[in-house]
């Protein structure tokens, strides 16, 4: 009698991608250490924002943090890029359908914690030779970026005199709100002033 002899195995048509724990793992750790230079700066500002200290909150070792920053100002810096992702997405996902709700989307932004991470960086950089030209360089590309897709939620149609000037003060009051937010939450003044500037703004971009 014939040996038995086991059937052909057919090539796997939906091979699965080769994953590399230790990428991963690298990637994790990079993540937890952005988020932890976030939560810091928010709350104690730069002087009290040390690596040492964003290591502990993000649970990693002194040396793994400098493995992924070599500097602080390299980590803060990637930290306030990842601010700036984060508040762009953000922005992408406003309602495009009701300026209100846009105009109030887009100050919400400016008065959290991610803003207020970013503006503790701007703070020191203007003090700290080492972070100025970084800093400025990045807030010039955010701003660009932040312009760019508030234009877009909003439907402005900026070839139309005064609609660019329109959206930029819309962000620059944003951002006025946000520093105030810094001393006093006066939410029921803020509400009113966003009401009063989702008309302006509404009745400036209306065709």
């Amino acid at each position: 009698m014939a040996a038995l002899t086991a059937p052909d195995r057919q090539p796997d048509r939906n091979p699965k991608p080769d994953r590399n724990p230790k990428q991963d793992r690298s990637r994790v750790t990079r993540q937890r250490l952005l988020e932890a230079a976030v939560s810091c700066l928010a709350e104690h500002g730069w002087a009290g924002s040390t690596v040492a200290v964003v290591a502990e909150r993000a649970g990693v070792s002194r040396g793994a943090a400098q493995h992924h920053f070599p500097t602080r100002e390299d980590l803060f810096t990637a930290a306030v890029e990842y601010v700036a992702e984060e508040r762009s997405q953000a922005l992408r996902a406003l309602p495009s359908d009701n300026r209100e709700e846009a105009v109030s989307g887009i100050v919400d932004l400016y008065t959290g914690p991610l803003f207020r991470a970013a503006l503790h960086l701007w703070v020191a950089a203007a003090n700290e030779d080492q972070l100025r030209d970084r800093v400025a360089e990045l807030e010039a590309r955010v701003g660009r970026e932040s312009h760019r897709i508030a234009v877009e939620v909003l439907g402005a149609d900026e070839s139309r005199p005064g609609v660019r000037e329109t959206v930029q003060g819309l962000l620059d009051m944003a951002r006025g709100l946000g520093l105030a937010t810094l001393l006093t939450d006066d939410r029921a003044r803020r509400e009113r002033v966003v009401s009063q500037w989702a008309r302006l703004v509404n009745e400036a971009l209306t065709t």
